[in-house]
């Protein structure tokens, strides 16, 4: 099992081009295809309303800047990917979660930026492409433009989410050096890893449990703490298992390691 399509989304800020980088050192290391996404819809709620002097020349000028931008994100595509053979260019006047989750279907992998402040018009939330696109999301922080993922931190809560997530993450875990499967203890106990680990070595990865006990602090915190002490540059975990709006409005693992985690985040919903 392999990843032989990667996918990733670009757009105007300036953490894009590292996130290139990492998408494209990846696709070397698994020989796959890489495709960069864009889309911008544009602003057409700002157009003047009738007939008035220039409002005949306003929607194209709209468009214009759209396509400006888009042609901007490929050039920072296509500097940030090099000289590599298998790459290619998708983009469109769209909302962006609307395109990329309708090219996901040419891929095995998609990357995403953490931070969507800087182009919101052209950015896409990670939560929102983990509950829409149906691929394992790489969540890739701000500065971090490379991903060794020789160390592996498996974040374990027996739900269909962790299962998939595991089974999303295997061409990294098979490739990792170590493997550690960290359980947290919130407070009701920490989950059994005698499975997980069993299923790994089924697939030739050689796994270690850890439990982390919370003590007061977030299952999140926990985890990331857990993770730092192991050297992981990699948490892969699963996405949304309490439902999305629940998080939003009370907290939860997905939302707290998309807010700041620092380091790359492999999930699956």
């Amino acid at each position: 099992m392999s990843y032989a399509s990667i996918m990733v989304a670009v757009d105007l800020g300036e953490h894009a081009r590292d996130r290139v980088h990492l998408a494209g050192h990846l696709a070397d290391d698994f020989h796959a295809r890489l495709i960069g996404v864009a889309a911008e819809t544009p602003a057409y709620e700002a157009a003047p309303v009738g007939p008035t002097l220039g409002s005949a020349y306003f929607l194209p000028l709209v468009q214009e800047a759209v396509l400006n931008d888009l042609r901007m994100a490929q050039k920072a595509f296509t500097d940030a990917a090099g000289e590599r053979s298998r790459v290619e260019w998708r983009s469109n006047l769209d909302f962006p979660l609307a395109f990329l989750t309708r090219q996901s279907a040419a891929a095995d992998l998609l990357i995403v930026g953490r931070d969507n402040e800087v182009s919101p018009l052209m950015s896409v939330d990670p939560g929102d492409a983990l509950m829409q696109v149906g691929l394992p999301l790489l969540v890739v922080p701000p500065k971090v433009d490379h991903l060794d993922a020789k160390r592996v931190a498996v974040a374990w809560k027996d739900t269909r989410e962790a299962r998939r997530a595991v089974r999303d993450a295997l061409p990294f875990l098979k490739r990792a050096s170590q493997v550690v499967v960290i359980s947290v203890d919130d407070g009701n106990g920490a989950d059994d890893t005698r499975d997980v680990i069993g299923l790994l070595q089924a697939h030739d990865v050689y796994a270690t449990a850890v439990h982390k006990d919370a003590y007061g602090a977030t299952t999140a915190d926990a985890l990331i703490e857990a993770a730092s002490e192991q050297a992981a540059d990699l948490i892969v975990a699963g996405g949304y298992g309490h439902g999305r709006l629940r998080e939003w409005a009370f907290g939860g693992v997905t939302r707290d390691l998309l807010a700041g985690c620092p380091v790359c985040c492999l999930m699956s919903h």
